[in-house]
């Protein structure tokens, strides 16, 4: 009767070493260039549509706006220090070019006069998972900007988007229950 318990110890072992854990949620705090808090996004992990992200943001300026993961998780300076789009597969930039999106793509954003935005959306190229590859959990993180101006979705290799107004880490993760890594 000992031997059960062993077993389904050793068991419970083999199964986990086929699995990863899996960030279930991950937060960001935008700033402004002074270092004024603009903004959050909550990301939590999906199912079958990568990740969910809610933007709430205040004190923008109002119109459209360029909305990217940036490859890289430092928000210094004038923001270059996000370097460029997440981009772990190699594609184009834009949904409106063959080869594309970069993993980074998201949708523009349309600040309203007030300033104040609240928008959901899916970003389903991306994951939370460590160790895949399109994770935003790589080696050097990643960062979510907001630009100047709006995305075209086809000039390469950023979308004629315009200086970087806002930014922020990817971090603050959850982590969850085992998800396969297969």
């Amino acid at each position: 009767m000992a031997l059960k318990p062993l077993a389904l110890a050793t068991a419970l072992l083999a199964v986990s070493s086929a699995t990863a854990f899996a960030a279930t949620a991950a937060s960001v705090q935008l700033k402004d260039k002074d270092g004024k808090p603009v903004g959050n996004v909550a990301l939590r992990q999906t199912t079958s549509q990568g990740v969910w992200m809610n933007l709430v943001i205040d004190n923008l300026p109002a119109g459209p706006h360029a909305f990217h993961v940036h490859e890289t998780g430092k928000c210094e300076g004038e923001f270059k220090s996000a370097g460029g789009h997440f981009n772990p597969a190699g594609m184009k930039h834009g949904v409106l070019v063959e080869g594309g999106p970069h993993a980074g793509d998201l949708p523009n954003i349309h600040v309203p006069d007030s300033g104040r935005l609240t928008v959901e959306f899916f970003a389903p190229h991306i994951t939370l998972e460590r160790g895949a590859k399109n994770s935003v959990f790589d080696e050097d993180g990643s960062a979510l900007v907001i630009h100047a101006g709006v995305d075209d979705y086809k000039s390469q290799p950023a979308g004629e988007a315009g200086g970087r107004i806002a930014c922020g880490v990817v971090s603050g993760e959850i982590t969850g229950a085992p998800s396969n890594t297969k």
